[in-house]
């Protein structure tokens, strides 16, 4: 393994930002809660560490902690709760100041001492915090002030221990990048040479090593997580990779179709499809309630895909699951489990009566990286660019109760929504669009007569990891074009409205 960065979770927000920002510079890194053990610091061997930010006081009697890796002897950068931390555990001082910063800041004063170097001066930096180091401890000095006289960087050089008080993972810190560079490629000396090329080829390499000669089952689901999986799996183990599809009847228009095309006719995949509609559209009858949906759905999934197994006649020593790191780093918590806000149809796996082993080629890489591993594997942009969709499919975006033809009709308005959305030249910088049926009838005028028909709400958002997004503000001609082509070719539809709700407070999903 070349060198890496461990990056120490406090449990901020933008914890994975931080990762996402060394990742692009081709250096892996590791997001690790700060309960972490020396002993698994120690064998992880870092040549560098992060310290995140995080929520809490360093002063609170239930404050997480850093753990013991100040004499490891490798460069250190505290951010924000990550630099007091480093100054509490230095002897400095942290109090709550009158003088909070939330938002940004300009610095003054900067001196050559530490990786803000790289930055420039009369660049805006992102804060966001109460307390402040009021006192440097031994051996520190000041490399940074805000404009508001906070101390906004500190050094000590000679032990490779810095720390800034502002976020430089965030876009709203200019220069941000040129600071992170400076630390991970400069002072910790990290080669730039984990590539999604290098990756695939370890993988390849892993993957036939813990399979051998066994057989792998895989869910696909046609979605990017899952095509992605199986291609590398294919890669691997070629005919050893067996792959079950089960349509459920609430997939996108075409998807089912495409699924076979791709992957059964194109890469000549063993895949057994499993024609699903009628069971799962018949057991959501009546159902409004949105968890309800989302465990029935879960609860059949496996039923199927348990009977299909069967019908393939085959036993399997592994199980191929999507996992991605985000998966991963939020199975994890610095301070316990967070709120559910709404349940996954695939977390918690198959049951144990099934007796296999995972395989997760993927669970070291975030989105972006798997669509840049999909492509390498020769996997069509249609596919490898498809925006995220919800396991459950199209039942969560038909609100109210589910029927044969409202799904129809969802359907319809999405594909529309797509075509259009995707004929624009803006359409990549969105993370997702689609459309949602909602349980609301209005009345309307087509042809001199009266209509009382549903209203369809159009959502189009952009994001880096889905975590917190925006509404797009797509062109007025385009919606005019979305509404007009929705309302006159999609029967059972006479009002479309446009979702301006950003994420928080809403989620992307309506349900």
């Amino acid at each position: 393994m070349t060198a890496r960065i461990l990056i120490v979770d406090f449990g901020s927000q933008t914890t994975m930002l931080i990762a996402r920002r060394v990742r692009e510079l081709n250096v892996y890194c590791e997001i690790w809660p700060c309960t972490a053990s020396r002993q698994a610091i120690d064998a992880f061997a870092p040549a560098g560490i992060i310290l995140s930010g995080g929520p809490a006081s360093v002063y609170d009697h239930d404050a997480p902690r850093c753990p013991p890796v100040f004499d490891l002897g490798v460069p250190l950068l505290g951010i924000c709760y990550g630099m007091q931390a480093l100054a509490l555990a230095h002897g400095g001082s942290v109090e709550a100041g009158s003088a909070r910063e939330f938002g940004h800041a300009r610095l003054r004063a900067i001196a050559a001492n530490g990786p803000w170097s790289a930055m420039d001066a009369s660049q805006p930096v992102w804060m966001s915090h109460g307390d402040h180091v009021t006192a440097l401890p031994p051996g520190f000095a000041v490399g940074a002030t805000s404009d508001n006289g906070v101390i906004a960087a500190i050094a000590d050089p000679a032990r490779g221990l810095f720390g800034v008080q502002f976020h430089p993972e965030v876009e709203h810190t200019g220069g941000g990048r040129a600071l992170l560079r400076d630390f991970v490629v400069v002072r910790c000396g990290c080669a730039q040479s984990w590539t999604m090329a290098a990756f695939a080829d370890a993988a390849v390499e892993a993957i036939r090593a813990q399979v051998g000669a066994g057989h792998v089952l895989c869910a696909l689901s046609g979605g990017v997580d899952s095509s992605v999986t199986a291609a590398l799996l294919h890669r691997a183990i070629g005919d050893r990779l067996h792959c079950v599809f089960v349509d459920h009847g609430l997939l996108r228009a075409g998807e089912a179709a495409d699924v076979r095309r791709i992957f059964a006719d194109g890469l000549g995949l063993d895949l057994h499809v499993c024609d699903a509609a009628p069971a799962f559209l018949s057991a959501l009858g009546g159902v409004e309630d949105p968890e309800r949906k989302r465990k029935i759905i879960g609860r059949l999934f496996i039923e199927t895909f348990e009977a299909a197994v069967e019908q393939t006649g085959r036993p399997y020593d592994f199980l191929a699951q999507g996992t991605l790191y985000p998966d991963v780093i939020e199975s994890t918590s610095v301070r316990g489990p967070s709120a559910t806000i709404k349940s996954h149809h695939n977390v918690g796996g198959l049951p144990d009566r099934m007796r296999m082993r995972l395989v997760e080629p993927l669970r070291e890489l975030f989105k972006d990286e798997v669509r840049e591993l999909g492509r390498r594997l020769g996997l069509p942009a249609s596919l490898v660019d498809r925006q995220p969709f919800p396991g459950p499919g199209l039942a969560v975006r038909v609100l109210g109760a589910i029927t044969p033809d409202r799904i129809a009709v969802v359907r319809a308005a999405d594909a529309i929504v797509r075509a259009e959305i995707e004929a624009w030249p803006g359409h990549r910088a969105l993370w997702q669009y689609f459309a949602v049926l909602l349980p609301c009838r209005s009345v309307g005028v087509m042809g001199d007569a009266r209509t009382y028909e549903d209203t369809c709400a159009v959502r189009a958002v952009t994001s880096t990891d889905g975590m917190t997004a925006d509404w797009a503000e797509l062109p007025r001609e385009l919606l005019v074009r979305l509404s007009a082509r929705i309302i006159n070719e999609v029967r059972g539809i006479n009002r479309v409205v446009f979702d301006i709700s950003s994420k928080p407070p809403a989620t992307i999903e309506w349900e």
